[in-house]
């Protein structure tokens, strides 16, 4: 099989291994990533695609970091249950993100990736929650709302952005440069604070569902891949403020990824079973995460067994129409 096509990645935490399964095989089966967007942890393995890492290269790297060293912890969470609840209250969060966002420049940076301009036009889409303006951020296109240069923001901080689990994680506050302080006006108001791109569209298999400039772009298909499945349902053990926003955040993005697949986007969706692993699990064995990277492969293979573009744009004349930009 050789076919170009549009991919789409949902947001999962730590069940992102998958997605780099599902990657492996599609790649395996000489499938081609054209344009690439994801929300959350989605969105690292999009950013990946587009500097050029493949599937196996994905693993790689995902077996040589502990996710744990992501949540960096300061002198004040020496202090427990006030602690963390002191972090939250100053800096809105327990963990700064800093470390997450510092991994991801230094391996797109190792392709020659920086800024959005390093990369292809259109090539990277990230989603992230302006919660200030309650309104959905497409990244890096939406910058220009802010006085922003897109072309000259760096990818990694728009995967901070988009990673950024509300009360886990430190919000990124953006500065609006095209909003100059009027009469009275606090600082402040300069700034928004920018979360997790889950709140608002965890799987956004529209993005792509526009009009092409080209008959060629037109053509090339959109596949979803979306992680299925609830974290084990065995009782969380809730004892602090970190177990419990743990708890409240993998019970929110599970809730997300169990959701009902619309049966308009059922046949361009790569379903990945998660095998039990939450969100929150930045602790994952090795074994567990080679299980999880073998579902997302099980899972393309299972569904590109069955695959055709003929299919594919019958069901898109069936179910889709092209929506205006």
């Amino acid at each position: 099989m050789s076919v170009k096509i549009n991919a789409v990645f949902e947001g999962g935490g730590v069940k992102a291994i998958g997605l780099a399964g599902a990657v492996t095989e599609a790649q395996r089966r000489g499938i081609t990533f054209y344009h690439v967007a994801g929300t959350s942890s989605g969105s690292i393995i999009a950013a990946l695609l587009a500097a050029g890492y493949t599937g196996e290269e994905m693993r790689k790297l995902i077996e040589a970091t502990p996710f744990s060293s992501f949540l960096q912890k300061s002198w004040v969470h020496q202090f427990r249950w006030i602690g963390p609840a002191a972090r939250v209250f100053v800096k809105k969060g327990l963990y700064s993100g800093e470390a997450l966002e510092t991994w991801v420049h230094q391996i797109l940076a190792a392709k020659g990736v920086r800024t959005f301009g390093d990369l292809a036009p259109d090539q990277l889409r990230i989603i992230a929650s302006d919660i200030t303006q309650s309104k959905l951020m497409v990244l890096p296109d939406d910058l220009v709302q802010y006085g922003i240069d897109p072309k000259r923001f760096p990818v990694s901080k728009a995967i901070r952005m988009s990673t950024s689990i509300p009360y886990f994680f430190d919000p990124v506050m953006l500065r609006k440069r095209n909003a100059p302080l009027k009469k009275g006006e606090p600082f402040s108001s300069q700034f928004v604070y920018v979360v997790d791109g889950g709140i608002l569209s965890n799987f956004p298999l529209w993005i792509f569902d526009r009009e092409h400039e080209t008959a060629e772009e037109k053509a090339i298909p959109t596949i979803g891949f979306q992680l299925v499945g609830r974290g084990e349902n065995a009782p969380k053990q809730i004892t602090g403020p970190i177990s419990m926003f743990q708890a409240l955040f993998s019970t929110m993005m599970d809730a997300h990824d169990d959701r009902y697949i619309e049966e308009s986007s059922r046949f361009r969706t790569v379903k990945i079973p998660t095998v039990g692993v939450k969100v929150t699990d930045f602790d994952i064995s090795k074994e567990k995460s080679e299980e999880l990277f073998e579902s997302g492969v099980k899972a393309a293979a299972k569904y590109f067994d069955r695959w055709s573009l003929t299919v594919y744009n019958a069901n898109c004349a069936k179910y889709l129409r092209p929506m205006k930009v």
